[in-house]
């Protein structure tokens, strides 16, 4: 079995680098490197040629020219026992190089910053480097290839063990690179449209690309039928503490909470109970276990089994609450120790913490629609605030009215709709969603809140959508609610309005809507 007798080594992120130089250069493996990754090498005692010494030819233009030469991708493509390219390789004095550890600029991470220019990302567009991976990729039947630092021991390992790596492997890691170039270009693409579209143009691009990674391989999917995975940056947005692992409707659950805690970021205790992504209980207190008091009583059968989010780092009189019923998942900023102990006694519950804020991901999102194709939206980021509130109706509301509105408003976003809400300033009263009557979901959450014990005389009423007709907001009065918030917009506005009048409810338009499909 042939040896690698030649590395060419350059990376931006030198994480982890050295030690897997150092065991190269003790299986007898000649080392070439760049700029700053050779820098590195020397500093940690290790003898390293420059490529430029290599090549017979200069780094130039900031490193713009650097690694694309013939001397570079002769040595990583020619196919080795081929007679006529071994002829080539031999009269134009290239030899083979035999691996190939490559990182790309960081532009991802360099775009993702705020505030980010134009041509500090353009800088970091990387080209030399997708250029080489792809050369050694190709060739991998002699080339080993590597572009995830996780695959460093492995290499090591096996360069130690046998002076090559086994041809499984190299194909392993050449697939990976097409993965990895392929999700780069994808990066830039859909960054540069976005960047270059004219005023009034689409930002979204004329091709979607998806490349992301594996992060979690799941038992099975919405139903035990159905072969499922998780993929992106989960990771980086939650950290998980305690439990089993979690499932598919587990990670649509969770980040559902998220999402509706990032309306109650920096508010008072709050906290939310969620089963399949809607909302089934939400408070606010001058505690945790006030707010858990409140979100619970708005419907006590319907939290077996949630998922329970809070907008505080989470304490132990909430916890010992919380663990009096069967939840599949917390979500918090952070838990208290003693919590954390108290809760890690149920061996089921998954414990997560969030790590970031999931409004700062990108703000797009996909959804198949399973004919092999897919929808591309612009997540629904924005919430109107009062100021932007247009008052219809001949009575204002009150103070209380008002808070009660702005409370109810930030928690219908996020049902599925038909949306209505009953709410007071500080809970939920009564929840009706996913129906296909507006009319519908108002009797539902009518009857939810009688189901609870839950009075509606002083409440306010909130839609996701406009009312199309009177006759919704005529039961909501009829139910007690005297006051309401909806997007407007009808055709049937006027006889809305007019409805609201003779009713003596007040009324606010938004003048945007939040359909949850």
């Amino acid at each position: 079995m042939a040896k690698i007798a030649r590395a060419l080594l350059s990376v931006s992120d030198k994480a982890g680098l050295l030690p897997l130089a150092q065991a190269l250069h003790h299986a007898g493996v000649a080392l070439i490197s760049t700029g700053g990754t050779a820098k590195a090498l020397r500093e940690g005692g290790l003898p390293v040629t420059d490529l430029s010494a290599h090549t017979g030819f200069p780094e130039m233009m900031d490193g713009r020219v650097k690694t694309l030469h013939p001397k570079i991708h002769g040595g990583l493509l020619y196919i080795r026992g081929n007679a006529g390219h071994e002829a080539a390789a031999a009269a134009h004095d290239i030899p083979p190089i035999d691996l190939v550890v490559v990182n790309l600029y960081p532009f991802e991470q360099t775009i993702a910053r705020p505030g980010v220019a134009l041509h500090e990302a353009i800088e970091n567009i990387d080209i030399g480097g997708p250029s080489m991976l792809r050369s050694a990729a190709k060739n991998h039947a002699s080339v080993t290839v590597v572009v995830d630092p996780a695959d460093y021991e492995e290499v090591a390992r096996q360069v130690t063990a046998t002076g090559d790596t086994t041809p499984a492997y190299r194909r392993r890691l050449a697939a990976k690179v097409f993965a990895r170039t392929a999700a780069y270009d994808a990066a830039i693409a859909n960054y540069l449209a976005q960047a270059f579209a004219e005023p009034g143009e689409s930002k979204l691009p004329a091709i979607l690309t998806l490349q992301e990674p594996k992060a979690q391989a799941l038992r099975y999917g919405e139903n035990p039928h159905q072969a499922a995975a998780l993929y992106g940056r989960f990771h980086e947005y939650f950290k998980q503490w305690h439990g089993k692992e979690l499932s598919y409707n587990n990670i649509l659950d969770l980040t559902a909470a998220a999402s509706l805690m990032g309306e109650f970021q920096g508010d008072r205790p709050t906290l939310a109970i969620l089963k399949h992504t809607n909302p089934c209980g939400v408070g606010q207190g001058a505690s945790l276990r006030e707010a858990w008091d409140k979100a619970f009583a708005t419907d006590k059968l319907a939290p077996f089994g949630g998922i329970i989010a809070v907008n505080q780092t989470l304490d132990l009189p909430c916890a010992e609450a919380i663990a009096e019923i069967f939840s599949e998942v917390i979500v918090a900023p952070a838990f208290a120790p003693d919590a954390l102990a108290w809760l890690q006694k149920k061996k089921n519950l998954r414990l997560l913490t969030l790590l970031k804020d999931p409004r700062s991901a990108q703000p797009w999102e996909v959804r198949s629609v399973g004919v092999d194709s897919y929808l591309l939206q612009e997540r629904d980021l924005h919430l109107a605030l009062p100021a932007d509130w247009k008052i219809v109706t001949r009575r204002q509301p009150t103070a209380a009215e008002m808070q009660a509105m702005q409370f109810g408003w930030r928690v219908v976003k996020h049902l599925k709709s038909n949306a209505i809400l009953y709410a007071a300033a500080d809970r939920t009263l009564g929840v009706g969603a996913g129906q296909m009557s507006r009319v519908d979901s108002s009797r539902i959450a009518v009857w939810k809140a009688g189901e609870a014990g839950l009075a509606l005389p002083g409440s306010v009423v909130c839609s996701d959508a406009f009312f199309p007709f009177p006759d919704g907001l005529i039961a909501a009065a009829q139910a007690g609610a005297t006051a309401a918030i909806q997007p407007g917009g009808s055709m049937r506005d006027a006889e809305v309005i007019a409805a609201a009048d003779q009713a003596n409810l007040a009324m606010a338009f938004t003048g945007m809507r939040h359909f949850r499909h």
